[in-house]
């Protein structure tokens, strides 16, 4: 097993970056639909700040594993075709709604005037200015970008699914890091 990507296959570091990510994407999506329902209070503002805080990481993450698909590049699409480029441009808008979402929450959170805390610890700076309007059109964004997420996060988990009952081993590769055994 190979830490690294090869021409055929996803080292262990994609693989654990990749689940890792879709699991942290998850837990907002759970967390960011309970917030959403909630009056803010002082009860619920460690939910909040754990919603700000798992943010931060999947931002983290998502950079470093851009970083990483630089340093080691994944392996070329099974098969072809619009299939191929559907998903290269799917996985494209994921990685920019991955990056957009959380920077849109943090530029809100930021014109709130409310310290953005990564897990009540540090003190991130802020991003945007103190202003309800920025404050109003900043979740809002995020509000939209996250659901464009969610319909394509269903439609790649849909494709997935597609090609694996197929048995092309896409989903496969991504579990195991080889495509056939």
């Amino acid at each position: 097993m190979t830490l690294r990507n090869t021409p055929e296959t996803f080292g262990l570091v994609s693989r654990l970056m990749h689940w890792g990510i879709a699991g942290l994407v998850i837990a907002q999506l759970s967390l960011g639909l309970r917030i959403a329902e909630m009056q803010p209070g002082l009860a619920n503002l460690p939910l909040y700040g754990l919603h700000k805080s798992l943010g931060l990481i999947t931002l983290a993450l998502v950079i470093a594993r851009i970083l990483w698909h630089r340093a080691s590049p994944p392996p070329k699409p099974l098969g072809g075709g619009w299939q191929a480029t559907a998903a290269r441009i799917t996985h494209g808008a994921i990685y920019a709604l991955l990056l957009a979402i959380p920077f849109s929450g943090w530029a809100a959170s930021s014109a709130t005037g409310i310290d953005v805390m990564l897990f009540d610890r540090w003190v991130m700076p802020a991003i945007a200015p103190v202003s309800p309007l920025w404050e109003e059109r900043g979740f809002t964004l995020h509000d939209l970008l996250t659901k464009a997420l969610l319909a394509l996060i269903f439609l790649h988990m849909a494709a997935a699914l597609k090609r694996a009952m197929d048995g092309d081993g896409t989903l496969r590769r991504m579990v195991t890091g080889r495509a056939r055994d």
